[in-house]
């Protein structure tokens, strides 16, 4: 399977657009590619990951994406998830991860209808 990363850039923000496949083989060029842009210099203070292009996640996917939370929260990076297919939403509240992961965002910083996680 496969995932392409585009990795866009407008301060003070990060957005990495994901297509495919997020699973144990493209997890961690998933990672890899938060971290680059984590390392970038300054940080930005909000990474959105639109996910309107994802097609599949596996529980090493699920993984990633809490590795990546807890990188972003300890950069103290808001990471938004925008965009989440139906399905994920589905792998989220089955595994308990939903409420961890997906909050509201407070008003005036996403457009309507998208979430993200402080």
């Amino acid at each position: 399977m496969t995932l392409a990363i585009r990795i866009e850039s407008a301060s003070p923000s990060a957005r990495l657009c994901l297509a495919g496949s997020l699973d144990y083989q493209t997890t961690a060029d998933f990672v890899g590619a938060v971290a680059e842009v984590l390392h970038r210099h300054p940080a930005p203070a909000r990474l959105r990951l639109d996910l309107s292009g994802l097609t599949f996640c596996d529980s090493a996917g699920l993984a990633g994406l809490l590795l990546v939370h807890r990188r972003t929260s300890q950069a103290g990076v808001s990471l938004h998830l925008d965009h989440r297919p139906q399905f994920l939403d589905r792998i989220l509240d089955i595994t308990g991860t939903f409420e961890h992961l997906v909050t509201s965002a407070p008003a005036g910083e996403d457009s309507p209808g998208e979430t993200g996680v402080r």
